[in-house]
């Protein structure tokens, strides 16, 4: 039991560290993809420990798991891990971490039934606000425009994704930032970041009291941003991309003394005018490198002990 628990310790030790270690970075806002990158990296790296500290307390606790688990595993490899262990602990943990598991599944298809009823709710409300015109096939149109007299502009995503905008923000964006917008929207489209905040959101809400999950949703919705505006201001320029953010949310309060719910807003653009130096090509190559063995650390504590009964 020595192996599933070392797991555990090393999973929790993970759960905790990571996200105080994260916090006082200070280029994760200068290289968001990175962070992306890191932050999935550290929450593989624990969820891998659950899964294999599941698996090897199972095979402890249970010889049909067992034979599956070190069939074609030579005794002395078999020996190494305890597999003859006894006692009500082994299969307690394998239940536990089962449950955890069946949980955290459950957590994320409802949290993925939830996105595509919203989704069909505002398809289906989009289509009442601009109804298709005679011989118009539904998704035809990557940008749909509404009357409205509040500059908005969002991207619906699904099987045929589009940017809806308002007549508002249409007044009121200039030159290239509608331009830079659509971008903006593009870039969470191809980076798949509305499955990133799913998972996020599905994590955090199930295990509320894990410190990595609950930190990895918040962090997940300020790196996408980040990570979006890049992509617009390489192709538009940043000032473009920070004059669109000022002009669709100055109306909303969110740069007065009382900022509302998009008070990231402000920081953006702070940003985007005063970009922050980024790192060397190498110094983000070590990072994307370090955060890639992170979650090979588990992979290691559980192959050293047959490895080394092998040698």
């Amino acid at each position: 039991m020595m192996v599933p628990a070392a797991l555990l310790l090393l999973g929790a030790l993970t759960a905790v560290m990571a996200p105080r270690l994260l916090a006082r970075s200070d280029w994760a806002e200068r290289e968001p993809v990175v962070a992306l990158w890191v932050w999935q990296c550290v929450v593989a790296a624990v969820l891998l420990c659950c899964a294999l500290s599941m698996t090897l307390s199972a095979a402890v606790a249970w010889q049909a798991v067992r034979g599956h688990v070190f069939a074609p595993a030579p005794h002395a490899v078999v020996a190494a891990y305890n597999p003859g262990t006894t006692g009500p602990w082994p299969a307690a943990i394998a239940v536990l971490l089962a449950c955890g598991g069946v949980w955290t599944a459950a957590m994320l298809t409802r949290e993925i039934a939830r996105a595509r009823g919203r989704r069909r709710k505002r398809r289906a409300e989009l289509l009442v606000r601009a109804p298709l015109l005679p011989g118009e096939e539904p998704g035809s149109d990557r940008l749909v425009v509404l009357e409205g007299e509040r500059p908005d502009a969002w991207w619906l995503p699904g099987a045929a994704p589009r940017l809806v905008i308002t007549t508002a923000a249409l007044r009121r964006l200039k030159g290239r930032q509608l331009d830079a917008v659509l971008a903006h929207e593009q870039g969470h489209a191809q980076a798949r970041h509305d499955w990133l905040l799913h998972c996020s959101a599905a994590l955090a809400n199930g295990f509320p009291q894990v410190p990595v999950f609950a930190a990895f949703r918040d962090e997940m919705h300020w790196l996408v941003e980040l990570a979006a505006d890049d992509v617009a201001s390489r192709r538009f320029g940043r000032l473009t991309i920070a004059l669109a953010l000022v002009g669709l949310n100055e109306d909303r309060g969110v740069f007065g003394p009382c900022p509302a719910p998009e008070a990231h807003v402000p920081q953006r653009v702070h940003r985007l005018l005063a970009p922050p130096a980024r790192l060397t090509a190498g110094r983000r190559l070590q990072l994307t490198a370090a955060a890639a063995l992170v979650p090979v650390v588990p992979l290691l504590v559980t192959f050293v002990p047959g490895l080394h009964a092998l040698g």
